[in-house]
């Protein structure tokens, strides 16, 4: 599963509770472009209208080939694919406070595009910097691992 689009701003503003995959209709010159990874999920969330789910704010930049025009618009709403059941789960889960729906990725399986979503919850300030902390204290123990320990030698 090539990644062709990534969202690690969502993963670091929010704390990720639930993943779901969904398809996504896109035109034949958006697939060719998210193929060419020519996506950009930063400002992008989900919401859920009339029981089905739809991704806002996402750009998918016009390819080129397509000669596409003035008429094309990047961050145009785009509906997801996803079963009946699966839209139940979210609309039952997002309802409750401080959650929300946020792409983490776009990718492709066996040649379909899909996106990864989630149902995060907002971190604090707080929760933020004690991420860093764990990430920064995490980075420096693997690497005192990697370096030989001082004065000892091997057989």
């Amino acid at each position: 599963m090539p990644t062709l689009a990534d969202n690690r701003q969502a993963r670091h503003d929010y704390q990720i509770l639930e993943t779901f995959e969904a398809g996504i209709i896109l035109t034949g010159p958006e697939v060719k472009s998210a193929k060419a990874g020519q996506v950009n999920l930063r400002a992008s969330y989900v919401t859920i209208k009339d029981n089905a789910a739809w991704l806002i704010n996402c750009h998918i930049a016009p390819y080129k080939p397509a000669n596409l025009g003035a008429g094309y618009q990047p961050t145009r709403t785009r509906k997801l694919l996803m079963k009946r059941h699966e839209i139940d789960t979210l609309i039952g889960k997002s309802k409750a406070a401080g959650q929300t729906l946020v792409p983490l990725s776009v990718y492709t399986k066996r040649g379909l595009v899909k996106v990864e979503i989630a149902l995060g919850r907002g971190k604090r300030l707080h929760d933020k910097r004690e991420t860093i902390k764990k990430r920064e204290i995490k980075r420096s123990i693997e690497r005192m691992m990697r370096q030989k320990p001082w004065g000892l030698t091997y057989l």
